[in-house]
């Protein structure tokens, strides 16, 4: 459930009215409800209670300092994938010991600044990156925990390009690499292994592949044991899918219940890192209408908002919702596309929609923007990338401020010699 709802014919975030929003702020714009945010964080918290464990929301779904901040806040902990993320984290205030840190290459700067920062965990990628990292604990004088992520070769029946636990994905290793590297952990005196990690997709809405996930780490993790190492922790990723469109997702009492008899058996600390699931339906994308084209084979809404504002569609086909926010009753639909002013036949929001006709002028609401939707965009075509808004207890604040044309020229140089 979201805070985005009909009012008689008006679209409000939570109880104040879009229009009025987009009058002051201009388009397009994220807008984010602050109330959605922290419902969706208490019911993973509140379905995995009993097993207490730490929530870390996955930064690279929506790092916007406001919605960052709201999370930890609330007590979420991080889950950063670059020395970026990692800046905003601690910016914010989290507590280091509430960050873990992912990505398959973790640069020489980033693993010193964490290190540094005091994080609980390095989820670690492979060998040589264990071997970074041990190297640059050592030149610090520090000993440092990490977890192995360990690639469990599961089919999550999602997106081949937000699926991330498969044999031929780019992440984590596999299962005979890490019982060997858990077993001769001596080799690297300034880390302690602490815990497996797995991540085995995106957009996943069932729990069969997060419990065959686990049944296959939990043999790992006994195999370790049995072996003479120990195993503290299991950090389960994300992964979590949401409503977009026809999905029937789990809800999260639904996955907690067929996943936390599996972890007990294992006995671990339990880590998980939401991030689609929390932010995706707590944001939508607010867009105006520039022009109605209608030609013979097809009919086209071209709206302000682009595929550099809202990528998705473009990368994955991905389905969004598109609501008016002014409803209308009597009108007739057409059958269009909507779509940007981007100079790319990609540049596609949504297709062949049975649409209200809507007029120039008009706003419109790409519905399920929460996550993976500002921070995928860009500056192509030289646009300035949209401002965020969020909701807070029937007040506006605009939490990021929408790019000028002098942004997009900042750090840029012309030499001397081509003046």
């Amino acid at each position: 459930m979201h805070e985005f709802k009909y009012i008689g014919d008006v679209l409000f975030c939570e109880d104040v009215g879009i229009g009025g929003i987009a009058a002051a702020a201009g388009t397009p714009f994220y807008l984010y409800s602050h109330k959605t945010l922290i419902d969706h964080y208490r019911k993973l918290r509140d379905a995995f209670a009993e097993l207490n464990p730490l929530i870390c929301f996955s930064m690279k779904a929506n790092s916007n300092l406001a919605v960052v901040a709201t999370l930890v806040k609330a007590g979420a902990g991080l889950d950063v994938v670059s020395g970026g993320e990692l800046y905003k984290a601690l910016k914010v205030g989290c507590d280091p010991k509430k960050i873990v840190y992912a990505s398959v290459g973790k640069t020489e700067r980033e693993i010193e600044n964490a290190i540094r920062a005091g994080i609980l965990f390095f989820n670690v990628e492979s060998l040589p990156e264990l071997a970074q990292i041990n190297k640059i604990a050592k030149k610090l004088d520090r000993v440092v925990d990490c977890t192995l992520r360990a690639n469990p070769d599961i089919d999550p029946h999602t997106h081949k390009f937000i699926t991330t636990g498969r044999a031929e994905n780019k992440f984590g290793l596999d299962f005979t690499t890490v019982e060997k590297t858990f077993l001769g952990a001596s080799k690297y005196p300034n880390i302690r292994l602490r815990g497996i990690h797995i991540h085995i997709g995106s957009q996943i809405t069932e729990a069969e592949p997060f419990r065959k996930a686990i049944n296959k780490i939990g043999t790992l993790i006994g195999n370790i044991r049995r072996k003479g190492a120990r195993v503290d922790w299991l950090n389960m990723g994300g992964g979590l899918g949401i409503i977009y469109n026809k999905e029937k997702p789990q809800t999260a009492a639904r996955f907690a219940k067929a996943v936390i008899p599996l972890v007990r058996k294992i006995n671990v600390r339990l880590i998980l890192e939401p991030g689609r699931f929390i932010a995706g339906n707590s944001g939508i994308l607010v867009a105006k209408v520039t022009y109605v084209k209608k030609t013979r084979s097809k009919n086209f809404v071209i709206a302000d908002a682009a595929m550099n504002d809202l990528l998705r569609p473009s990368l994955y086909d991905a389905y969004h919702e598109i609501l008016p926010v002014i409803r209308r009753p009597v009108r007739k639909k057409i059958l269009a596309d909507v779509v940007g002013p981007i100079c790319e036949s990609g540049d596609v929001l949504a297709r062949d929609r049975k649409l209200p006709e809507f007029q120039p002028g008009e706003l419109i609401a790409v519905m399920g923007a929460g996550a993976y939707g500002f921070t995928m965009s860009s500056n192509y075509n030289s646009r300035p990338r949209a401002a965020e808004v969020m909701v807070i207890r029937g007040k506006f604040h605009v939490v990021r401020e929408r790019e000028k044309y002098e942004d997009l020229i900042k750090g840029e140089n012309i030499p001397k010699e081509l003046k």
